[in-house]
C-alpha cells in the first residue's frame, strides 16, 4: 500500500480548501471521527463512503494514533 512516507491523510489546498482528507478521495478524515463519536460503526461509515477502503480507514486511524502517541513523549 505505497511507501511509509505516503500519508494516509493528506491536506491539499485544492481539495476541500485544505481539509484533511483520505488520500485519493474527497472524504474528510473528520467524517470518520464524527461517525465513530456518534456511535456508528466503521462498517456504517464504509457503506456511506465507498471510495474509502477498509484498509485505508484502519490505516488512517492507526496513523492518527501513532501521531498522538508521538506527541506525548
Amino acid at each position: 500500500m505505497g511507501t511509509a512516507s505516503e500519508n494516509i491523510i493528506i491536506k491539499d489546498p485544492n481539495i476541500l480548501g485544505g481539509e484533511p482528507v483520505f488520500r485519493g478521495t474527497r472524504v474528510p478524515f473528520k467524517v470518520l471521527i464524527d461517525y465513530l463519536e456518534g456511535g456508528d460503526t466503521l462498517d456504517q461509515f464504509l457503506e456511506e463512503y465507498p471510495s474509502v477502503s477498509r484498509e485505508l480507514a484502519i490505516a488512517a486511524i492507526e496513523e492518527a494514533r501513532l501521531s498522538l502517541v508521538a506527541q506525548l513523549k
